[in-house]
């Protein structure tokens, strides 16, 4: 599978690790919660669990709809290198969490439709001729029932929110990693052989001519077909492979970093914590300080 921000964030929604959370989330919270990639320009949460119905009226016309696309867009812009909240044309909250592949960034973890202040009367009236202005057919009534039955959440449980989407953010970053590495569908047998003989010689000294050989192909040849499958080049592959399996070591104390490198297939202790840190976003010391201890 190609690893563009989109694929990543189409798998990881699809998997049962983001399963689980949205669904605690929104039992929780009562809130909304999307992954999307950087580059959409869809409604997060229209048609889905938890929607607010105020945002469901508004996602029917075009005119509206187009200004909370517009939120979306300062969100993908704003949030890239850490959380960040906007408030949209209605007066509602929306957050967004950057999701990495590493130094990568490939899509942002979103929730709100929600208020940090109760609306006031005159806020409503403001927004009544808003919508009147978008030629919106919805009764006034119906508005106001669904306008003030939006969500309000105090600072300090907005704040807890942020810091909960900031931890399963953290998460799927490792997930998103492991992805990488296992995705074999529909992938030529070349490649899934590449991908055997790179898992059964990880620790040692590999060459691209090393794999090529091994798959009876032509170091260009190879190359060319092993980018189209995966998404990433050989050299960044056989990282990954090794940065996945020095996160498995980790989990024993009694191994040094130094031997962890090693073990791995990496010949200087520099150049893994280099990768390391590249890969997963943190250096193996610090990886290893946040593993859970017995």
């Amino acid at each position: 599978m190609n690893t563009n921000g989109k694929s990543i964030v189409e798998a990881l929604t699809n998997s049962k690790l983001f399963l689980d959370y949205h669904r605690a989330f929104g039992d929780m919270t009562g809130l909304p919660l999307a992954l999307r990639p950087l580059e959409s320009w869809q409604l997060p949460y229209h048609g889905r669990r938890n929607e607010n119905a105020y945002c469901a009226m508004m996602a029917s016309k075009s005119a509206a709809c187009a200004a909370c696309l517009h939120t979306q867009q300062r969100l993908s812009e704003l949030a890239q290198e850490a959380p960040r909240t906007v408030t949209c044309v209605s007066g509602m909250c929306e957050t967004a969490v950057p999701v990495r592949l590493g130094d990568r960034l490939v899509g942002l973890l979103q929730t709100g439709q929600v208020f940090r202040k109760k609306p006031t009367q005159g806020q409503f009236e403001h927004i009544a001729r808003l919508v009147e202005g978008w030629e919106l057919e919805v009764p006034r009534s119906a508005l106001r029932r669904a306008y003030h039955a939006t969500r309000v959440l105090s600072a300090t449980e907005h704040d807890a929110v942020i810091r909960m989407l900031g931890i399963f953010a953290q998460h799927l970053a490792l997930a998103s990693n492991r992805l990488v590495m296992h995705q074999d569908h529909n992938e030529p047998l070349m490649v899934q052989k590449a991908k055997e003989f790179i898992q059964q010689h990880q620790s040692e000294e590999l060459s691209l001519t090393d794999v090529a050989e091994a798959v009876n192909a032509s170091t260009f040849y190879f190359c060319k077909v092993f980018k189209k499958a995966t998404g990433i080049n050989f050299t960044d592959y056989v990282s990954r492979v090794r940065i996945e399996r020095a996160k498995n070591l980790a989990l024993n104390p009694n191994l040094r970093i130094s031997e962890i490198a090693f073990e791995v297939g990496f010949q200087s202790l520099t150049h893994f914590n280099r990768v390391f840190k590249r890969i997963t976003g943190v250096s193996p010391t610090v990886y290893r300080s946040h593993l859970p201890t017995a």
